[in-house]
């Protein structure tokens, strides 16, 4: 478990340090003057002392990772912040705002030295909507089950309650700002909730790269071709959310030219990752026989494919990387099935009658999947498992 914890402590730093710090440095560039502030927040006050609860964010998030001791629980924080972070940059990016007012100088040696590091690391941008306010909410929703005494319960919300009003007053955001963040909150609560599937985790991490891309697309050049990754990674969410195992159309162990024009970051991707598993695995075999007549393995270059039986049925099970040439034979059949993800019974039942109906025969039948990880030994457990006597 700490492991986890710290894992996702420093997928959320990176994720955050890059998108966030990117945004605000674009809309410095920019000399950004647009603003949300309303003329009656003219009237809030400057409070300086209040730069220490707004400080204090930053370690009550690292902090909730450590509290947490529920996995899913874990997760679903660790998610929530993710989307909350991506989903914001995206609007500092595409909509970047600024607040108007230029700050007192507090009389306090320590608080000059405190607001000096917020205005060194924290520029007067990145205003719609307020991570700090989405990322309160947060904690509260997180950290409320994981604190048992009613006591310290009511310590924690009324400093998040302190923390959010430090927004205002240390005069970093306005209200619109405010607002912004809680429905940010509040539609990250919606889209990441407990029992998330893992053909659902899958969907949220491609989604939540496409967003990335999205944000890299208003802030880099050229813009096109960030928007294409965003577009192509976007499409891969949407195929795992609906479990559709076919999306890459792939006959005949081939993807169609128009499937590696919408889709070749993630088709290049799995192939770069085989090379590299290749690699790892230099001077082994690629294949294992799971049993007699049932060889089980990953996707086989031409030279590998030579070593497999003569009359060899090859059953293949990867959508992602296209057949070595020497096995799109007669012998060649594809089942393709989401990676990462359990497929559906009836997929099961139909590989498992393939396997059964050639080994029938007295074929050796190669079972393959991408990398030669999961797919292939799952479905092959469950058949040994079904027809061993």
């Amino acid at each position: 478990m700490p492991r986890m914890q710290v894992l996702h402590l420093i997928i959320n730093a990176l994720i955050f340090g890059l998108c966030y710090t990117l945004a605000n440095h674009a809309a410095e560039m920019a000399q950004v003057q647009r603003s949300l502030a309303l003329p009656f927040e003219q009237a809030i006050p400057f409070l300086p002392w209040m730069i220490i609860p707004y400080a204090s964010s930053g370690p009550l998030l690292a902090w909730a990772f450590f509290k947490i001791r529920d996995r899913e629980a874990l997760r679903v924080y660790s998610r929530r912040l993710m989307l909350a972070t991506v989903a914001a940059t995206l609007v500092f990016a595409w909509f970047p705002a600024r607040f108007p007012a230029i700050r007192p100088t507090p009389d306090n040696a320590f608080l000059q030295l405190a607001y000096g590091l917020l205005d060194a690391s924290d520029r007067p941008y990145n205003q719609f909507p307020s991570l700090h306010i989405a990322y309160c909410a947060l904690l509260w929703l997180a950290l409320r089950p994981a604190i048992g005494q009613r006591g310290w319960r009511a310590v924690l919300a009324c400093w998040l309650l302190l923390l959010a009003a430090s927004t205002l007053l240390t005069w970093q955001h306005s209200v619109a700002d405010v607002a912004g963040g809680l429905v940010l909150a509040a539609l990250a609560s919606y889209a990441v909730r407990p029992g998330a599937t893992a053909r659902q985790t899958i969907s949220f991490y491609y989604a939540l790269m496409s967003g990335m891309a999205l944000v890299a697309a208003a802030l880099f050049s050229p813009s096109w071709l960030w928007l294409y990754l965003s577009a192509s990674l976007l499409l891969v969410a949407c195929a795992y959310m609906r479990r559709n195992a076919a999306f890459l159309r792939k006959e005949q162990g081939r993807h169609p030219a128009w499937i590696w024009l919408l889709f070749w970051p993630y088709l290049a991707s799995y192939g770069l990752t085989w090379q590299l598993v290749r690699w790892r695995h230099r001077g082994k075999p690629p294949f294992g026989e799971a049993a007699d007549g049932l060889l089980v393995g990953r996707r086989l270059s031409a030279g590998e494919a030579r070593l497999l039986p003569p009359d060899c049925c090859i059953i293949d099970l990867s959508a992602e990387l296209s057949e070595t040439v020497a096995l799109r034979g007669i012998r060649y059949r594809h089942f393709p099935l989401l990676d990462l993800h359990a497929p559906e019974r009836s997929q099961v039942r139909a590989i498992l009658t393939a396997i059964h109906s050639e080994r029938t025969l007295g074929r050796t039948v190669y079972l393959h999947c991408a990398m030669g990880y999961s797919r292939s030994h799952f479905i092959a457990r469950i058949y040994l498992r079904s027809h061993t006597p």
